[in-house]
């Protein structure tokens, strides 16, 4: 099947989107070799540089790979999956079982490495999970995701931080809907907040072995409330 040639911009963009109609049509199976890049950039009506930049495209994707001096071939006839996709529809239950993982070791990195501008950012956090218990529940679940976004902040990881902040939108909205089905707040409007205290005491006095358990324990019991909720 030829390829129509493309319009002049953008080229790139224009050029993956064919390349990856052939592939997800079938026109080039799993195992194929795609043509040369002479022969596509002919065929696309566009240059050699944009026909690479347009297989590296594809190649992200998961479509396409490069196998040194054998050429382009089609691993996939389906776009991979990115990660904050596939976060976007995962279980929020699944979602928090990283979420303990990831948070306790932070909440033990960060009583190691807490600064004083970081012990003052998780009072000022808590101070701001209070004042929101006065508020409805999305507020209150934004306030809470804030305290614990200190916390990671604290650990001075920056691999830890992007990972909590790819979970924040599954995870706030499975926390609301959390509190409104259980009502968790009905008689408790600060729900939690002793044990907040407590992390952020123990990260501030450098004591890593109690910020991790106060927050597996919180967090653990959080998940068993998303379970039956």
């Amino acid at each position: 099947m030829p390829l129509d040639a493309v319009r002049p911009s953008p080229l790139v963009e224009q050029a993956a989107d064919r390349l990856r109609a052939q592939i997800t049509g079938g026109q080039w199976p799993v195992g194929t070799r795609l043509p040369g890049e002479t022969t596509l950039a002919k065929e696309l009506g566009v240059g050699r540089s944009t026909v690479r930049e347009a297989l590296r495209a594809l190649a992200g994707a998961g479509l396409v790979r490069a196998r040194h001096g054998a050429g382009v071939f089609v691993t996939a006839t389906e776009p991979a999956e990115d990660w904050p996709a596939r976060l976007r529809r995962a279980a929020v239950t699944d979602v928090y079982e990283v979420r303990l993982g990831v948070e306790v070791h932070a909440a033990a990195l960060a009583a190691v490495r807490r600064t004083p501008e970081d012990t003052a950012a998780l009072r000022a956090a808590l101070g701001g999970r209070r004042t929101a218990a006065a508020a409805d529940d999305a507020a209150f679940v934004d306030a809470d995701i804030a305290l614990h976004a200190a916390v990671v902040a604290a650990a001075h990881n920056p691999v830890l931080t992007d990972l909590f902040t790819e979970f924040t939108p599954a995870l706030r909205r499975g926390l609301i809907e959390m509190l409104d089905l259980v009502g968790l707040r009905r008689h408790d409007p600060n729900t939690g907040d002793d044990t907040h205290e407590a992390l952020v005491e123990a990260i501030a006095g450098g004591d890593a072995e109690a910020a991790s358990t106060v927050l597996r324990e919180e967090l653990q019991q959080t998940l068993d409330l998303l379970r039956r909720a």
